[in-house]
């Protein structure tokens, strides 16, 4: 038997294999779909993949974040509109394609036409939309792009989407159904290539083999410090037990990261048939998904593929022939931060309380239930139907020395084009956020970029040409992590970042140790100190205040070398890595009790510039406290002592008359 037939690469989108002539022999055994002649079945995959199309198609993309952008309107609007003009259209809810900052959007695909995507279309807009289209109209004010299709003819002067700005430096691996297919259809999946690669790997490679070729691709973790996946598949399958587990991390808790949710919601089959790979790798017969319950739509999506795959004998017994079984369980997480760690997250799997356990023994040797398991993120087995679809060699010649492959990011914050970005390992940060991302909105400058969430760090403009791999993000004190990307510009105070940050894993310490529980919230008050102005201290609040700062270096430290979970040591990386490149800030607050971004209330004085107000008294009667004071038609002054930094003159002022120093 041999491998299936690699995709082609095309820039951001490869064109997707067939599925095996052998895959589809097995399937027709279990789905009535597939009890089809060659010709009948050729038809019906080009049919699925939308290369040939009966009637027009309109594609909305109906993932959270376009859902929360108003899709769900957009959608019965449309529903609306097609039933009452008659309209013979299928509708398809898709997956968010990335582009999160232009949602709702929504495709139009008609016959022989190619498929064009088209932004921002809301209930007030989406039924003018599709009449332009459907009359061979191109609204340019909507447009994205067309998609490029060798079976379609293109529209005229409409630009490709895959040179669209945000599209065209990233090469989608995990990411190339997302947006594309529907999420509900295991024979779209199916007809993209999907489960060939699982139907090769169970008749061609022994699990040993599958390790093998999973350490020569190089892949590493992408859910935290990237340690190679392979290394401890080896460990686990050399484990003598009757019963091992596969475990997919997806809680993903990290704040401003919904990489692993977009993957679920948008193309689930990639997912399952990459645990399917892994489990047969490390010799596991069950295997559990850990999904945070605030992912409702992701979570619906799974139960329904998971379903599928079961009728289709991709799930259970016997899996393509092959004597493989594989049974997969959902188990919803409550949202706690700390179950992301590993020991945490078995624990709440075995109905206990949420907190690590001490390690070693390591989860490959006695993890859950006390037999052997393997932890892995979504997208680190998201890109395994990749991996051998392209081979370990293929997979391998992608990225840096160190780190090979693709990385998902969650690109968002002060950025213009806010999304899922997946680019090649060796990526610049630069290059993702200006090229991709667009750079600060309104004219502001870029400052910094928050990588890894909580347990990673800030990396400055400096450093910003620097590469995505594991080893270099960690020479710069910042980490790889989940994957959330935060931008910030000229307006973020980096020391009320931090104080975001430590007050968030202050509040998610499972409070077992005691660096973690009572570190972490001495180095948060020691913050909301530096913060505070001098009307906030009584007697000797301010020695206090300097102490504090005197120790907070000494004390990150002590709290990373003595935390029991990976949580707890990594919990200062947000005041080590701001304090090593923004220490300016740090003693602007200290020192001069001065905020130079002008983002921390009580370190900020309001003032009115005389030259500039007319007396209006419009900023005086919006003022809560009455601090602003002057005749009407005369210049106004502020009494700084009853002055709260609530903003609400200088948002109704109409004049640039209030300024803040």
């Amino acid at each position: 038997m041999t491998q299936q037939t690699h995709s082609l690469n095309t820039g951001c989108w490869s064109v997707p294999a067939r599925p095996s002539s052998e895959l589809l022999e097995k399937l027709a055994l279990h789905s009535a779909s597939w009890k089809k002649s060659l010709d009948e079945m050729s038809k019906r995959i080009s049919s699925l993949r939308r290369e040939t199309l009966e009637r027009p198609v309109i594609y909305i993309g109906c993932g959270t974040c376009g859902l929360g952008a108003g899709a769900g309107a957009t959608l019965e609007t449309i529903k609306k509109h097609v039933s009452e003009n008659k309209i013979d259209a299928d509708i398809v809810e898709v997956g968010c394609i990335g582009l999160c900052s232009e949602e709702p959007i929504v495709d139009i695909q008609l016959p022989g036409r190619a498929r064009v995507s088209f932004r921002r279309v809301t209930d007030k807009n989406a039924a003018g939309m599709i009449d332009k289209v459907f009359a061979g109209e191109i609204p340019e004010d909507m447009v994205l792009g067309q998609f490029e299709d060798a079976t379609a003819k293109a529209w005229d002067n409409v630009p490709y989407l895959k040179d669209h700005p945000f599209f065209a430096p990233q090469t989608r691996w995990v990411l190339p159904n997302c947006g594309l297919i529907n999420p509900n259809s295991i024979d779209e999946y199916i007809a993209r290539g999907g489960y060939s690669s699982l139907n090769y790997i169970l008749h061609n490679h022994t699990p040993i083999e599958v390790c093998d070729l999973v350490e020569k691709a190089g892949l590493r973790g992408r859910g935290g410090g990237g340690f190679p996946a392979a290394v401890k598949w080896k460990i686990a399958h050399k484990q003598g037990s009757d019963q091992k587990y596969l475990i997919c991390n997806a809680d993903e808790g990290d704040p401003g990261a919904f990489m692993d949710r977009a993957v679920i919601e948008g193309d689930p089959h990639r997912l399952l048939e990459g645990m399917a790979i892994a489990a047969y790798g490390i010799g596991a017969s069950k295997a559990y998904v850990y999904i945070r319950a605030e992912y409702p739509l992701a979570i619906k999506n799974l139960e329904i593929a998971i379903q599928q795959a079961k009728e289709y004998g991709l799930l259970g017994d016997n899996i393509l022939d092959s004597s493989f079984k594989l049974e997969i369980k959902l188990k919803k997480g409550a949202g706690a931060f700390v179950c992301g760690e590993e020991t945490a997250l078995m624990n709440s799997i075995e109905g206990k309380r949420g907190m690590p356990r001490p390690r070693p023994p390591y989860p490959a040797v006695s993890g859950l239930f006390g037999k052997p398991s393997i932890i892995n993120n979504v997208e680190t087995l998201a890109n395994l139907p990749k991996l051998f679809e392209i081979t370990a060699d293929g997979f391998a010649s992608l990225g840096t020395e160190s780190s090979k492959g693709t990385k998902v990011f969650a690109l968002s914050g002060k950025v213009t084009r806010t999304g899922l970005v997946e680019v090649a390992m060796g990526t610049r940060i630069r290059d993702i956020v200006f090229a991709i991302g667009g750079g600060a909105p309104n004219g502001k400058s870029f400052k910094a970029v928050q990588i890894g969430g909580p347990s990673g760090g800030c990396i400055p403009e400096s450093h910003i040409d620097i590469q995505i791999d594991y080893e270099s993000l960690k020479k710069v004190g910042a980490m790889m992590g989940s994957g959330g990307l935060v931008v910030m510009d000229e307006d973020t105070c980096m020391v009320d970042l931090a104080k975001y940050f430590m007050d968030f894993i202050q509040r998610e310490s499972c409070g077992k140790c005691i660096p973690c529980r009572e570190g972490t919230r001495r180095m948060l008050e020691v913050l909301e100190t530096i913060t505070r102005g001098r009307r906030s201290e009584n007697d000797i609040d301010a020695l206090l205040r300097f102490r504090g700062v005197m120790y907070i270096e000494s004390l990150a430290e002590v709290i990373r070398d003595t935390a029991l979970c990976g949580l707890g040591q990594t919990a200062p990386n947000p005041v080590l890595s701001t304090l090593r490149w923004f220490r300016d800030e740090y003693e602007a607050h200290i020192y001069d009790r001065k905020c130079p971004a002008k983002a921390c209330p009580e370190l900020v004085t309001y003032s009115i510039l005389a030259d500039k107000c007319t007396g209006c008294t419009v900023c005086a009667r919006k003022c809560p406290t009455e601090a602003i004071m002057g005749a009407k038609k005369s210049p106004h002054y502020i009494i700084s002592e009853k002055c709260i930094r609530c903003g609400a003159c200088m948002e109704t002022c109409r004049f640039n008359a209030i300024v803040v120093e």
